[in-house]
């Protein structure tokens, strides 16, 4: 049944990550969309009807007036085919070619060429110049606007009103209109900047709040990864070194014909199921050190190595009455250490000890296999899993020679875990992070 509910909660978690990410595909494609759309829905609003009228005033004019259009619509093509690649420049994902900007230049100053020489022929109203001023830079502006930084955008659309201010004037446009033209330039330049640029914000956003959540996902895989495997050096490491031990002790009894061979390899056997047992349950990620049950294992383990062990204070308040999260970090030092008196050194005395201080819970492990185990006190995975662990409750982890031959570990851990943090020892991912 938990494994059903856990493939259940990955499913509505995959879920709601598609619908999120669909959801955001969606205005991605709507604001995209739109970008597209403005260059053509001005092309047949302020581009077309000022020339409607052209059609009756000449061959020249009607011929200038074919060329703008057509020139204009060629224009909102590479317009919408420069908006994704443009997207992608502000994002920061691709660099935008510089040459995809050299035809719309050209077409651009065709265009303005051409609305300069309609001017001049009088193949177009008062009115109506106004209006083909508005649409004349629109399509070029609109990816255009994504591409450069803001200041230099308003820099070369400065120059660009003039440019075309200037061409007007030499044509003998009157000053009003020149002015309405300017203002014209103003007002487009303006809604290609309040339009463009704050659109592909908010989706850049958007989408790096998407890949940001991608990226917690892929951490907490690879923090889930490093738990395995700190998990599984802790739960097989003492069970193999046990292993070892009483599969050497029954060969030594069978070689000696002495009938105790055979139940030392029933006690192998049943730690091998047990430990399989175990790692079931570490992949699982359910198991939790228990710290009574660890006390109770290391003291046996160690004294069937012939070890005399000494367990002080597990019936205190810093045994049974500490919090369950300091006690399963407890368990896990408990076993870690237990393992390496029994790989490292050669003691013959072991006392674990559990006391309170001002604040703090401390666990000892004392041995006196210093000179064998001073090795292990800087290296080792197991005792820099631990840390992490302890790390994780607000604690620490000491381990090194105490003089007299002795070898300790201590762990200190504060009462009370510190405020949302929760120990590797028993975490589990949430279905979204799976």
């Amino acid at each position: 049944m938990k494994e059903l509910n856990e493939v259940i909660g990955r499913v509505r978690g995959w879920r709601r990550g598609w619908h999120e990410r669909t959801k955001l595909q969606r205005i991605d494609l709507y604001t995209r969309v739109t970008l597209c759309a403005l260059p053509w829905l001005f092309l047949v609003t302020w581009g077309l009807l000022p020339l409607v009228r052209v059609f009756g005033q000449g061959p020249v004019a009607v011929s200038l007036a074919v060329a703008f259009l057509v020139v204009n619509a060629a224009q909102c093509l590479l317009s919408n085919r420069n908006v994704s690649p443009a997207f992608a420049h502000y994002r920061g994902v691709e660099p935008f070619p510089p040459r995809r900007l050299r035809l719309p230049a050209v077409l651009l100053a065709l265009l303005t060429g051409l609305l300069v020489a309609l001017a001049a022929v009088g193949g177009v109203e008062d009115a109506g110049l106004g209006l083909l001023v508005l649409d004349l830079p629109l399509a070029f502006m609109t990816p255009y606007v994504l591409i450069v930084p803001v200041r230099k955008y308003v820099l070369r659309c400065a120059a660009f009103a003039v440019a075309v201010v200037a061409l007007l004037a030499a044509v003998g446009v009157p000053g009003r209109l020149l002015f309405g033209a300017a203002f014209s330039l103003l007002v487009v330049f303006l809604l290609v900047l309040v339009s463009g640029r704050p659109s592909a914000w908010s989706l850049s956003v958007m989408w790096q709040a998407e890949e940001a959540r991608d990226m917690q996902a892929r951490l907490a895989v690879a923090e889930e990864r490093l738990r395995f495997g700190r998990d599984m050096h802790d739960v097989l490491g003492r069970n193999l070194a046990v292993i070892a031990l009483k599969s050497e002790l029954a060969v030594e009894l069978a070689q000696r014909g002495n009938a105790a061979a055979v139940d030392q390899m029933v006690e192998v056997q049943r730690i091998a199921r047990a430990s399989q047992q175990e790692v079931r349950d570490v992949v699982r990620g359910y198991r939790e050190a228990d710290l009574p049950t660890e006390l109770l294992g290391a003291k046996g383990v160690l004294e069937a190595a012939g070890i005399t062990c000494t367990v002080e204070g597990a019936d205190g308040p810093a045994g049974i009455g500490a919090p369950p999260a300091v006690q399963a970090a407890l368990g896990w030092v408990v076993r870690e250490a237990a393992t390496n008196v029994l790989r490292h050194g050669d003691p013959r005395h072991c006392v674990i000890r559990l006391t309170t201080t001002a604040g703090a819970v401390v666990l000892e492990v004392e041995n006196d296999g210093a000179e064998g185990a001073a090795g292990t006190g800087e290296g080792g995975s197991g005792l820099a899993g631990l840390r992490e662990r302890l790390a994780a409750l607000g604690g620490s982890l000491e381990a090194g020679t105490a003089g007299d031959g002795l070898f300790r570990v201590t762990a200190t851990v504060p009462p009370t875990a510190p405020p949302g943090r929760a120990s590797p020892a028993t975490r589990t991912l949430s279905p979204e992070e799976r």
